[in-house]
């Protein structure tokens, strides 16, 4: 398939586990005033952009998800394919089991004005807080063009 070199490219990892006979996946929640007061349909898995040329896909994506939550990644990773995101951004994502505690979540950090035009640069974390979350509790939590990779996971695992 051609893309066009301005095609926004995303990809990440999405941690899973089993628990009491329930699959559950580990969703991070963005940082910074405009998510704070978000909460369904906010959450993601740890993912960013990459540009394909200098990085493949899954080695951003694994290098996303320690940025992103401090964790280290597993070593054998499932394909869960790629998704058009409404904004056209493609993202590929891969699935691999592994468990932590997101208590412990330590997530690099971005600048932003704040309040808007005051002169004032903030840093937040990337992502402010991670959970657990059984797949059926995960898709009104994950941003909505994203819960496809929750679906595929369970096709997966099935």
């Amino acid at each position: 398939m051609f893309q066009s070199a301005s095609m926004k490219r995303s990809a990440g990892l999405l941690m899973y586990r089993r628990k009491d006979g329930w699959l559950e996946v580990l969703l991070v929640h963005p940082g910074g005033p405009f998510w704070a007061k978000r909460d369904d349909g906010a959450w993601s898995f740890p993912k960013g952009e990459y540009d394909g040329q200098v990085e493949n896909a899954l080695d951003a994506a694994k290098r996303e998800f320690v940025e992103e939550t401090g964790f280290t990644p597993g070593t054998c990773f499932a394909s869960l394919g790629e998704a058009r995101q409404r904004s056209g951004k493609l993202v590929c994502a891969w699935a691999f089991e592994g468990d932590c505690d997101p208590r412990t979540l330590v997530s690099n950090r971005f600048e932003l004005e704040w309040p808007p035009r005051s002169g004032y640069l903030r840093s937040y974390p990337e992502a402010d807080r991670a959970a657990w979350f059984t797949a059926a509790a995960a898709r009104p939590k994950i941003l909505p063009g994203l819960a496809i990779f929750i679906d595929r996971l369970e096709a997966l695992r099935a």
